[in-house]
């Protein structure tokens, strides 16, 4: 099957829609599929990639969008269009809500799959209201499929009228967005000590761009209550957003109104190896979601496949506490020093979360994602060859 996956993020940007992406269309590709990726300007790949990727002469994508797109996929012939959508991603521009509708008159067009890796209305324009809504449910309902990575989603998407009639509704999780391959050669103790954590001291890691929801500020807060041994690695950085950028600078200067700029240390982007390795030479994480923990987070499924005990809040995601994780409330930075600190005097705590962890993000392979997709794919086209 042909298929192009149209992500407005995708590597080197930073972004989980975009880690995502590109996870799935290597996974595709592996199951026999012919995959390109659609995305916008961003920079050009690291020679690594192993999916065709098109970028199109897009920095925003407005209503010019619609015109780029379909001359590309004139090109390109696909079967699937499959459009990754997060609303920030997109700038909070409706035209992309509105591309399966404009889509609908091409004779010859390629079915159209939606995933939804959030639901958060586009800005329109001040007291837009309930357009706001409309606009997010006409992505989904006008597509062929939609794709909720949640059953949360799923539901909302279904009493929206998605799965009904000729329509599609699907609930295929996410998986982690960075696999367990560090550089070659990796050694745990080395990489450590190029970070300068010598023996007797805790490697908190926080992985994921920064922003609000993802409760770094907590965090930082909560290394304040413990010892000078204890030190925070943040695996990331600012988001592009610049509501996302604004609270980064409230951040640094927390960091530093705290003094704590010696055991704080920020990566930036990093590439896929790097970020294992990160993550393999941590004592445990910390990913403290303002919202709740959700495995619609790909950060929170690739700490646990590299069976990094984790601290998380409680949320959708049906984790188990001191099974799978440490579960603290949101917001509760005393609470959270608590944790961090149990977790580090207790080895036989972290071996039995990072042994549970990884059993439960094993359920999320990307070959088992694929599969699925498949499903989907095939369904919407053999829908489109059914008589009405």
């Amino acid at each position: 099957m042909k298929i192009v996956l149209l992500s407005a993020e995708y590597p080197p940007m930073p972004g989980g829609v975009g880690d995502y992406t590109r996870n799935l269309g290597t996974a595709l590709l592996q199951r026999g599929h012919d995959v390109t990726v659609l995305t916008g300007v961003g920079g050009d790949p690291d020679g690594q990639q192993k999916v065709q990727v098109v970028r199109l002469p897009l920095r925003r994508w407005n209503w010019r969008c619609w015109y780029v797109v379909r001359r590309a996929l004139v090109d390109l012939k696909p079967d699937i269009l499959h459009i990754q959508y997060q609303t920030g991603a997109y700038g909070m521009h409706p035209a992309i809500n509105l591309l399966p509708w404009r889509l609908r008159s091409w004779t010859n067009r390629p079915r159209i799959v939606a995933t939804a890796h959030d639901l958060l209305p586009p800005y329109l324009f001040p007291k837009a209201g309930p357009i706001r809504n409309w606009v997010t449910r006409r992505l989904l309902i006008d597509a062929d499929a939609a794709v909720a990575t949640n059953e949360v989603d799923a539901a909302l998407l279904q009493g929206w009228g998605a799965g009904q009639g000729r329509h599609v509704l699907a609930a295929i999780p996410i998986g982690a967005n960075v696999t367990v391959a560090p550089p070659p050669a990796y050694d745990r103790q080395a990489w450590r000590a190029r970070l300068g954590i010598t023996p007797g001291k805790t490697l908190i890691a926080y992985f994921g761009l920064i922003s609000r929801s993802k409760g770094i500020d907590t965090l930082v807060q909560a290394l304040t209550h413990l010892p000078d041994t204890f030190r925070l690695l943040v695996i990331g950085g600012e988001a592009t957003a610049p509501h996302d950028r604004a609270f980064a600078g409230e951040v640094l200067k927390q960091i530093a109104d705290a003094r704590l700029e010696d055991r704080v240390h920020t990566t930036g982007y990093c590439d896929e190896a790097t970020v294992s390795a990160h993550l393999l030479a941590s004592d445990l994480a910390a990913l403290p979601f303002v919202d709740g923990a959700s495995f619609r987070r790909g950060s929170l499924l690739a700490t646990l496949a590299h069976g990094v005990p984790t601290i998380t809040t409680p949320g959708a995601a049906a984790l188990i506490d001191k099974t799978h994780v440490l579960l603290t409330p949101a917001g509760d930075a005393a609470a959270l020093a608590d944790a961090i600190a149990l977790l580090a005097s207790d080895p036989t705590l972290r071996a039995r979360l990072s042994a549970g962890g990884a059993a439960l993000a094993a359920q999320f392979s990307w070959e088992e994602i694929a599969r699925r997709h498949e499903e989907v794919y095939r369904e919407v086209v053999e829908r489109k060859k059914a008589p009405r």
